[in-house]
């Protein structure tokens, strides 16, 4: 069985029901209208360039579905403004201006090319498609690039708007290659290619330097009803997709990728965002792959929007810091988040959770499921850390690395119930998981249930978490510090070596069928 999962006025997105990561049981074949459409071995899968306003009947063996694409009130290709698309010449006015014009409904076509840029800015109720050998080029000429405001006065009420945004702050920040504020109905298909371009620039030298926050390949500020389907993007300045402040957000059968050794090349991040699907994605990137995030203690405290109802599924993940990360810059807290079938692939962390003393108590973390994965020589699969000590200034001090009780206050954060479920790890190196809370503000609920975790038997020590004074390890097994409650149930963990179950400071601990080897 499958299910259309996403469909646009020329392109339509599926998913195979079953259990299976990410990839589908066997390859299989797509037809429609009883032609062969491509044979696919993914459990979500694409087709483009269909005929808007037309009705398709799918087959896949023996199950079919009928569906019909979305209207739209014009199509037309970028060339008719003026863009060249050699890779040489700059097209940045003729593709503003298409998008300036384009009508509402309308589609903006780029056809076969190369199109050299600078950052562009969207517009509500249009799509813009690439075809398959379309590539927009993000310009290296970093001195053209745009700053938009941190935040500007309104000189009506006197009141801040945020503008620009990174980390977790307002700041000063370049635009971004596709950049959307307070829009809506913005739709992006594939298969085509967004490109930052910031290999052949300097922005991944100048990241520890420069004081306006690199660009994004896309970022949304409070946009809604966003759909980016089948695009690949890649290289960009910083991270790659930054949705902020933004709701009923979908990414389906997405690319992302970045070299491992690029700098903050975060694949996807959404920011205090609300109704967010991340289904049939691959990620490759230099830093975390996914992170959900909701500001530092300033924004959170203003505003107390929570990252929510967020949904990753049948998602391959490879060759980050982490695969699925919440935080660190979580203020406003994260509520509702299903990580299920995906398939993580030597990446440093699996299931990566990074607080820290100073994120405020709306930081309130609670309701997250992780189920039905499997991880690939992935170093240590489970991370949850209350004493992350990354991007602050006052991370190394006493006030973050102290391990006395210190009072509860409007600084202090919190975390709720994780449940890991249905979960196959081969190949770790460091520790099985390594979870450590607050001594006053423990976290409430850990519980493990048909887990299985495996070493390689020529493992190598390294670091399980960004925490002071931490050191190094190699083959620990559940860590557990500061924890009320943990329950684990069916888990088998192999390679040990010493202790499998390592508990300090943590509260009621239910076993139920727990084996070390």
């Amino acid at each position: 069985m499958y299910k259309l999962l996403y469909c646009s006025s020329t392109s339509a997105c599926f998913e195979l029901q079953n259990t299976a990561p990410f990839y589908a049981p066997e390859k299989f074949m797509l037809k429609l209208n009883g032609v062969e459409a491509g044979t696919f071995d993914s459990n979500v899968f694409s087709v483009f360039s269909l005929t808007p306003d037309t009705e398709y009947t799918a087959e896949v063996g023996e199950d079919k579905l009928t569906f019909r694409t979305k209207t739209e009130t014009a199509a037309i290709s970028v060339k008719d403004f003026g863009a060249v698309g050699d890779g040489v010449t700059e097209d940045t006015v003729a593709i503003q201006t298409a998008i300036n014009f384009m009508p509402t409904g309308g589609r903006l076509y780029f056809p076969e090319g190369t199109y050299l840029t600078l950052p562009l800015a969207l517009k509500s109720h249009i799509t813009i498609e690439l075809s398959e050998k379309a590539v927009i080029l993000g310009s290296t000429d970093r001195s053209r690039y745009p700053v938009i405001p941190g935040k500007a006065l309104d000189i009506v009420t006197g009141e801040d708007r945020e503008f620009g945004i990174f980390e977790g702050q307002v700041m000063d920040m370049y635009q971004a290659l596709f950049h959307a504020e307070y829009c809506e109905d913005i739709t992006v298909i594939g298969p085509g290619t967004l490109d930052g371009n910031a290999q052949n620039g300097d922005w991944w030298e100048i990241y520890k330097t420069v004081k306006i926050a690199r660009p994004r390949v896309l970022f949304t500020n409070r946009c809604k009803n966003i759909r980016f389907h089948g695009v690949q993007v890649r290289n960009s300045a910083a991270w790659q997709i930054h949705p902020f402040f933004s709701d009923d957000l979908g990414f389906y059968d997405v690319s992302v990728s970045a070299p491992k050794i690029s700098p903050n090349t975060d694949a996807l991040d959404p920011e205090s965002c609300d109704r967010v699907e991340i289904i049939g994605c691959r990620f490759s990137v230099g830093d975390d792959c996914v992170a959900i995030k909701s500001g530092k203690i300033d924004l959170g405290k203003k505003y107390k929007k929570p990252a929510d109802h967020t949904t990753i599924r049948n998602c391959l993940v490879a060759y980050g810091h982490g695969s699925v990360v919440i935080g660190s810059e979580i203020g406003a807290g994260i509520n509702n988040l299903s990580v299920t079938q995906c398939y993580f692939k030597a990446t440093d962390r699996g299931l990566r959770i990074k607080t820290r003393r100073g994120r405020g108590e709306d930081c309130r973390i609670t309701g997250i499921v992780f189920d039905n994965i499997i991880m690939e020589d992935v170093l240590t699969p489970i991370v949850v850390n209350s004493w992350y000590n990354c991007c602050d200034v006052d991370r190394f001090s006493e006030y973050n690395f102290t391990r006395k009780a210190l009072p509860v206050d409007y600084r202090t954060p919190h975390l709720g119930t994780f449940a890991f479920r249905n979960m196959k790890c081969t190949g770790a190196e460091v520790a099985a998981c390594y979870v450590d809370g607050l001594p006053e503000a423990p976290i409430e609920e850990v519980a493990f249930e048909n887990v299985s975790i495996s070493f390689k038997p020529d493992a190598k020590p390294g670091e399980c978490a960004m925490e002071c004074f931490l050191g190094y390890m190699k083959k620990v097994g559940l860590h557990l510090e500061n924890v009320e409650r943990v329950i684990l149930r069916n888990v088998d963990i192999e390679g040990v070596e010493g202790d499998g179950l390592i508990a300090v400071g943590t509260g009621n601990i239910v076993e139920e069928n727990f084996n070390v080897r």
